[in-house]
């Protein structure tokens, strides 16, 4: 047998949780991430097209959105690398699933609550643990003020080893790190979803279209996260050089003033040091 697909790639992730042929895996992973009290029963799956433009095009999203029988609104999005976005772009695309319910005349009563899911294979926030939530709450009380608006980060390297996988959390975690796993084996045989998600991706990775589709996504993502990281490369290196040239500058300025306090004039400070004129009388009033 050919080696699994990634799971944490969005391609596959979203043929896996976004799925309408296998709704329970997702009804799974949902009730495992936001503990209603009244579990999640059913989830009408939208976008399901995965076309080869959208994973052509490096700028695409390929999420999973669904409403759920508890009348809510989702969205996960899973994240191999690290934009230092993550935040803005879950508000930014949080403000838009909540604002594009609301057609013109309607009431602002017909407005859903509206959860983002960020599953992301990086560490990001400067919290220890591997899940958090967000609502809106008061500055000083922390009384919440409503939970139409919840934001969610699951950081997949935060997950330490030993925890426990009967919180179903944990289960789909390591399923997404490594579904080739001894602990994901045994979880096959008593979670039925693991086991439905397991087969699933059994079956995309032994089918060839899936996987030239697969490698055809993951190259388009290699493509960005190299241009991501020439860019971060091509930062570092401009603040170094910004950084050495403004010690250049401190230390010349600190020259000029030792040789104001001997009597130079300014023109020979100037000739001295490589400031010019400007700097040098302000150094002197």
């Amino acid at each position: 047998m050919r080696g699994l697909l990634d799971p944490k790639m969005d391609f596959v992730f979203k043929n896996i949780f976004g799925s309408e042929k296998h709704p329970n895996i997702l009804i799974s992973f949902l009730n495992a991430t936001l503990k209603p009290k009244d579990l999640i029963t059913e989830v009408e799956i939208k976008n399901t097209d995965l076309n080869k433009g959208y994973i052509e095009d490096k700028f695409s999203r390929l999420d999973v959105k669904a409403t759920t029988s508890n009348n809510e609104i989702i969205n996960i999005e899973i994240q191999l690398k690290n934009e230092y976005n993550m935040i803005k772009r879950s508000l930014y695309y949080w403000s838009k699933l909540y604002s594009e319910q609301l057609n013109e005349g309607e009431d602002y009563s017909v407005l859903k609550r509206t959860i983002c899911i960020n599953i992301l294979n990086f560490k990001y926030l400067k919290t220890r643990k591997f899940h958090s939530g967000y609502r809106l709450k008061e500055i000083y009380s922390n009384e919440e003020l409503t939970n139409v608006a919840e934001i969610h980060f699951i950081e997949i390297p935060k997950l330490e080893e030993g925890s426990d996988e009967k919180d179903m959390l944990v289960a789909w975690i390591e399923f997404l790190k490594n579904p080739e796993s001894e602990k994901v084996r045994s979880l096959e045989m008593s979670v039925e979803e693991i086991r439905e998600a397991k087969d699933e991706l059994i079956k995309m990775s032994n089918d060839d279209t899936q996987r030239e589709l697969y490698e055809m996504r993951a190259k388009t993502l290699r493509d960005k996260i190299s241009a991501l990281n020439e860019a971060e490369r091509k930062g570092i290196k401009k603040g170094r050089e910004e950084g050495r040239k403004e010690g250049e500058k401190n230390k010349a300025m600190e020259i000029a003033k030792s040789l104001i306090n001997l009597g130079l004039d300014k023109e020979a400070i100037s000739k001295s040091t490589g400031l010019d004129l400007g700097e040098i009388e302000k150094l002197m009033n």
